[in-house]
């Protein structure tokens, strides 16, 4: 403090003056070991100025790295720095150095990076981000990464559903009610006549058992409408085509919400049976697959109850609370499970033989 002071005539305004220029950071002191090309300039490493094109320095590089690389090292070149002797060992380090700066300044976006680091040593943290940021950044696009998840998962989903529709198809098939229903219909058409055939076009029992098999489960498919979660996959149920056709379903429902606003709320227009079976859904919280997959008795008797009034739904809504309790009680395996509820319970261990 007093050698500062004593650079520093001219009273205490001067004296801090000089002791913030003092502490203030050189450009030098902007460079650190660990960004870059560390405390070298990679200009300067690689021969050029600060205005080198691109070309340039891709042409210093190419010479300096003949010089250095350990491949083709055969000793201290000519012309070489004394500090930067010392054999194959050192010829490696000026080669990555080398490498380093040539990283550095080939990409305009880093190249800008560095270049505002030497003008502005002082803006330690803003370098350090900046740096780090971009080597830890995905080398891929992030958009590509995405779309290609978002169609492996559709894939997947697409042929998830088959699978299901096809288990719930072959159900059907195997159950003897829809199965001779099948079997008539196809009897009518006289499709299970044409799988008989004589002379040389004749095939095995086995052929002409798959065959018919096949029929029974086509016409199951065309004649039952399955629904829920066995229904048959469509393709823009899929995630792709949902996140694709998502600007216009909510285009949809904001058009759809302001019309219903208008018609029932300001007009005060009478529900329609659309409306209120859709207000029957909500109430109920179902989704739309979930409420088609009721049976048509079962709208009917909402709509007589007249559910969508909020207290007749309470109502209802009270009066299967108490139906499900009568049927737990009158089930026995619910009676069985109370009475190992209440004798042992699942924290006691025994090895009493059922």
């Amino acid at each position: 403090m007093a050698a500062a002071a004593a650079r520093c005539p001219g009273g205490r305004w001067a004296l801090c003056l000089c002791l913030c220029a003092a502490l203030l950071p050189r450009p030098a002191r902007g460079l650190t070991d660990r960004l870059y090309c560390g405390r070298r300039v990679c200009y300067e490493v690689l021969g050029v100025s600060r205005q080198a094109s691109k070309a340039e320095i891709a042409r210093a590089y190419r010479q300096l790295a003949r010089q250095y690389h350990p491949d083709r090292y055969r000793g201290e070149p000519a012309g070489g720095e004394g500090d930067e002797g010392g054999g194959a060992q050192a010829a490696h380090e000026k080669f990555l150095l080398i490498a380093a700066a040539y990283e550095t300044l080939k990409d305009e976006e880093t190249r800008k990076d560095y270049d505002y680091m030497l003008d502005h040593p002082e803006e330690y943290y803003r370098h350090y981000y900046h740096y780090y940021s971009r080597r830890l950044a995905p080398k891929v696009d992030v958009t590509i990464v995405i779309l290609v998840t978002v169609c492996a998962i559709s894939v997947f989903q697409f042929f998830s559903w088959w699978s299901s529709y096809n288990e719930a198809i072959n159900y059907l098939a195997s159950v003897p009610k829809y199965r001779i229903q099948a079997t008539e219909i196809a009897k009518q058409q006289g499709l299970l006549n044409k799988t008989k055939e004589k002379g040389k076009n004749r095939r095995s029992k086995e052929e002409i058992r798959e065959e018919e098999e096949e029929i029974i489960k086509d016409i199951i498919k065309n004649k039952i409408d399955i629904k829920g979660g066995y229904q048959k996959p469509k393709i823009y149920d899929i995630l792709l085509f949902q996140i694709l056709l998502a600007p216009f379903y909510w285009c949809k429902y904001i058009v759809w919400y302001c019309w219903w606003i208008y018609c029932f709320t300001i007009k005060g227009q009478e529900y329609g049976v659309e409306e209120k079976l859709y207000i029957i859904r909500r109430y109920m919280k179902m989704s739309q697959s979930q409420f088609d997959s009721l049976e048509d008795h079962q709208k009917e008797t909402f709509l007589e109850r007249q559910l969508w009034i909020r207290e007749n739904y309470e109502v209802y809504k009270r009066e299967q609370e108490e139906e499900l309790k009568k049927k737990m009680a009158m089930d026995p395996r619910w009676k069985r499970y109370r009475r190992w509820m209440k004798n042992e319970g699942p924290g006691r261990l025994t090895f009493i033989d059922d």
